[in-house]
């Protein structure tokens, strides 16, 4: 299982500097992945008096393709994942268009998480409809591989056309892997049937059990649609705040025992206050907490 951390989006701050330091600390930290959230607007809430989202206007993000355009020139080894990209709310070829750059920038470095997201107020803005989302983001993975492992595509679907057309540069990795995020029982088929990985998501820490039988749901989706379970990747996520190392040590047993291939820190909502505390946490666990998961026979950490 490898290691990877969740980037601060809403904690960090715009100074690129801080930015700089986060990723380049994590990196030399052995940090094999570093995963991003993705919001491209926030609402306004006062408005809004029954808003539930967690992030709202005065919430900050990083816009994820021009943040990893910068981390690809100052990192060398990190993995640069969106965890996830709310892909149906964006043109699927300028997707594919920023996606290879990214790519070939770093050097093939890139992992593409998608998802339908939650958000309404992200997509009318945007000019796409909410709710169709959940069957375009189909459409979107095939138009998307097509464009990244063909010079010149021709393609007409319902609601992509493509009059013989290409993407110069191509990327590195042909095509670049692409995960997908939700729990959504049309979720797991679809993870089944076309993604290279999950992002499993849940309001609360499941059990090792609930984490066992989603996981096995996923492989199940995939021997149904003629795949090998065992080629899909599964990512989780262990929060590092409000809990002890004792409980970090935990979760990260919990995600191997039911077999994550990788899992992300998350220091975001743990009440630091600095950029120092957050590295401090996750300097604590590769050096206190990761030499344990090794004897434990969690590999690749």
């Amino acid at each position: 299982m490898k290691l990877g951390v969740v980037f601060p989006q809403t904690e960090i701050g715009p100074d690129p500097a801080r930015v700089r330091e986060y990723a380049q600390t994590v990196e030399g930290l052995g940090y094999t992945h570093l995963q991003i959230y993705d919001h491209v607007l926030g609402a306004d809430v006062r408005n809004r008096p029954n808003w539930t989202g967690p992030y709202r206007l005065e919430t900050q993000f990083h816009e994820v393709m021009v943040v990893f355009g910068y981390l690809a020139a100052i990192t060398q080894y990190i993995e640069l994942v969106t965890g996830i990209l709310i892909l149906p709310q964006r043109q699927t070829a300028l997707v594919a268009k920023q996606a290879a750059e990214v790519d070939i920038l770093s050097g093939g470095r890139l992992r593409l998480g998608v998802g339908v997201g939650w958000n309404e107020v992200e997509y009318q803005v945007l000019g796409e409809d909410f709710h169709t989302r959940g069957k375009r983001i189909e459409e979107q993975i095939e138009v998307l591989r097509r464009l990244w492992t063909e010079p010149s595509v021709n393609f007409q679907g319902r609601w992509h056309t493509i009059p013989e057309a290409g993407i110069n540069p191509m990327p590195i990795q042909r095509p670049i892997p692409i995960w997908l995020g939700g729990n959504a029982d049309a979720v797991i088929d679809r993870i089944g049937r076309l993604a290279d990985g999950w992002f499993p998501h849940w309001r609360s820490y499941p059990s090792v059990e609930k984490m066992r039988g989603a996981i096995q749901r996923v492989r199940n989706a995939a021997i149904a649609a003629g795949r090998a379970p065992t080629s899909i990747g599964i990512s989780g996520v262990a929060n590092l705040g409000h809990a002890t190392p004792a409980d970090w040590q935990q979760a990260a047993l919990d995600w191997q025992a039911a077999g994550a291939t990788h899992l992300a820190l998350n220091t975001m909502g743990a009440g630091f206050t600095s950029l120092e505390q957050h590295l401090a946490a996750l300097r604590l666990f590769k050096d206190q907490i990761a030499p344990a998961l090794d004897q434990s026979d969690l590999g690749g950490v």
